[in-house]
């Protein structure tokens, strides 16, 4: 079958891509590792002994950096409907978090505790139909958001990637009714003309 354009391009970029080379060097499973760092550095999210959920997690990319941050006192539960190989400092449950089942599994490895920070990498499988690629990743970013919601602790923090486009707005006003503060970034290593951001809102407010 041939490549479309697009396809063709997307390769051609990640074989050239220097944060994709560096992860190969680095020993870092995705490039996306490198977002994360960015992030945290600028941001200072997660410390030592934190407890930090990674939604989305496979391959690993945010879990194996944040793994080290949070350190033998603390920990990080990751999900992904996909498998993801053992990481240190790290409790893997595989399936939807949506899911009844899957989500007791989260709240069980929880263990009564609220988490610190709530990451989301997620991301649709992409149609190349823009406006149900951007349906569809709004729609992920809120399910991220109600996670969030449901087991950060007071002042806690949140994290999500999130596509400019329709909804885009409205998301951010949402993001801002539980948090003091929220930022957006953009790093480095993501793709120029990608229009990725991420949302880092801080402060989180639980209502009554």
């Amino acid at each position: 079958m041939a490549k479309s354009k697009s396809s063709k391009r997307w390769m051609q970029e990640h074989v050239n891509d220097p944060y994709v080379k560096r992860a190969q060097i680095d020993g870092y499973r995705s490039r996306a590792s490198y977002k994360l760092i960015e992030i945290n550095n600028k941001d200072k999210l997660i410390r030592p002994g934190m407890l930090v959920m990674d939604l989305g997690s496979a391959p690993g990319g945010w879990s194996q950096v944040a793994g080290p941050w949070v350190g033998d006192k603390g920990r990080i539960i990751a999900t992904d409907i996909l498998p993801m190989d053992a990481l240190p400092y790290t409790d893997f449950i595989q399936g939807d978090f949506t899911e009844d089942a899957v989500f007791e599994q989260i709240i069980t490895a929880l263990d009564g505790k609220q988490v610190d920070v709530v990451l989301s990498d997620m991301a649709p499988n992409i149609t190349g139909i823009s406006s149900a690629d951007q349906a569809s990743s709004m729609y992920l970013v809120e399910l991220a958001l109600d996670m969030a919601r449901q087991v950060l602790k007071p002042q806690g923090s949140f994290v999500t990637k999130v596509f400019h486009g329709e909804g885009y707005d409205a998301l951010l006003k949402d993001v801002r009714s539980s948090f003091d503060k929220v930022a957006v970034r953009k790093p480095d290593s993501s793709r120029a003309r990608s229009s990725e951001v991420y949302i880092v809102a801080k402060g989180f407010r639980q209502k009554n």
